[in-house]
């Protein structure tokens, strides 16, 4: 089975409290004489030391001055950010809408060689259409209750898409379940309009679509949409947050579940099939 998604989060916050309890210990103080310093409940100093709440910069301050290791704090700091950015809350990174989200990852997307993308629920971002995008967008911006720059957020994406589908060194390698080709985003014409796309989208040089049908023997669950850029970074999508991936022992699974889904896949003349079997029972 492939890690939870949150994994990389936990082993990252897990890290920062048995750091926090070594410099207490290593500094001769027992919790108690730390909650005392920084004014705390000493449940407090419990709860920071079992990573069950992660601390804020202000909490390392106060950790490091009673434990008279004040230089430590800004590289504790550093660390404890890089574990929280591990695990983005939707409704942290939506606040001011959706198109500010769409172009946040266009530095990624830019210097990213080989996209690796598995999608149990909807068309991959990159070969979205215009009329696909705006549904789902819209469906996403009422559902988390954003500010509502979805003809924005819309556009960008597709100027995103279109720089990275069509121009530069950049190689899709994209999984879809045939579910994706039947859900229905938007009204008929919408999906008709999608599913003709990806037609067109496999003979891009740089796309590889393919197709796992409902028939085929399952030797791989269905699990969360993710991407995994070159071989260096995996994302994962949860319907309150994206969990960022970097461990390397992380990535290699989520690369061995990609090869999974890849074997169940058809492509090619038997994946178009599918598509246009979509098509037809739109009718």
């Amino acid at each position: 089975m492939t890690a939870s998604p949150s994994s990389s989060v936990q082993k990252a916050r897990k890290a920062m409290a048995d750091r926090l309890r070594e410099i207490r210990r290593d500094a001769g103080l027992s919790g108690e004489a730390v909650a005392a310093s920084a004014g705390w409940y000493k449940s407090k100093v419990s709860r920071l030391e079992n990573a069950v709440t992660p601390p804020s910069p202000e909490d390392i301050r106060a950790w490091c001055s009673a434990c008279g290791v004040v230089d430590q704090a800004a590289d504790l700091i550093a660390a404890a950010r890089s574990a929280d950015s591990m695990y983005l809350e939707w409704r942290r990174v939506q606040q001011s809408g959706l198109r500010q989200l769409q172009e946040s990852y266009l530095p990624l997307y830019e210097r990213t060689q080989v996209f690796r993308t598995y999608c149990a629920n909807v068309v991959p971002g990159v070969l979205q259409t215009q009329s696909y995008a705006t549904a789902l967008l819209r469906s996403i911006s009422e559902f988390h209750r954003t500010p509502n720059d979805v003809d924005k957020a819309v556009q960008a994406r597709l100027d995103r898409s279109a720089r990275v589908v069509r121009e530069g060194n950049h190689r899709f390698v994209l999984v879809v379940e045939e579910s994706v080709l039947r859900h229905r985003v938007g009204d008929a014409d919408t999906m008709a309009g999608q599913l003709g796309y990806l037609l067109t989208a496999m003979t891009f040089p740089s796309v590889s679509l393919g197709v796992i049908p409902f028939s085929a023997e399952r030797r791989m669950w269905m699990i969360e949409t993710f991407s995994v850029y070159d071989e260096e970074q995996a994302e994962a999508e949860l319907l309150t947050a994206r969990v960022n991936v970097t461990a390397p022992s992380e990535v290699r699974q989520y690369l061995k579940a990609f090869a999974e889904f890849t074997r169940l896949a058809v492509h090619g003349a038997e994946a178009r099939s599918l598509i246009t079997s979509a098509i037809d029972s739109l009718k």
